[in-house]
């Protein structure tokens, strides 16, 4: 059986792609914002800043200057330390232990 997408053009499969994009975000800033990023780090090896990170190097590869602060304030829709003082807790020590024992680095 054939990949469903390649029935798509270019268009549609972009279109779709941003669109599971903005669902993704609205569901972890909207249905979910108790959910930590470190969690999302433990469990998912991203989190909500990565995501934004990804959006502003996709940005950046389409030719317009944005830097990290203004990227992630797009992303989450109000400046990050906004966001963080609203749903942010600190990480517990189990949090940071269990982070320190999956997290590998990334190349971003």
């Amino acid at each position: 059986m054939a990949d469903a997408t390649t029935a798509l053009s270019d268009d549609a499969r972009l279109r779709a792609e941003a669109a599971a994009f903005r669902r993704l975000r609205k569901h972890l800033l909207e249905s979910r914002p108790e959910v930590q990023n470190i969690d999302l780090m433990i469990l998912a090896g991203f989190c909500r800043n990565c995501l934004a990170d990804w959006y502003g190097d996709a940005v950046r590869a389409e030719g317009v200057d944005l830097d990290k602060a203004a990227a992630r304030e797009a992303f989450y829709g109000m400046p990050f330390e906004d966001w963080k003082a609203r749903h942010q807790r600190e990480a517990t020590p189990e949090q940071q232990a269990a982070f320190a024992a999956t997290h590998r680095p990334h190349a971003g």
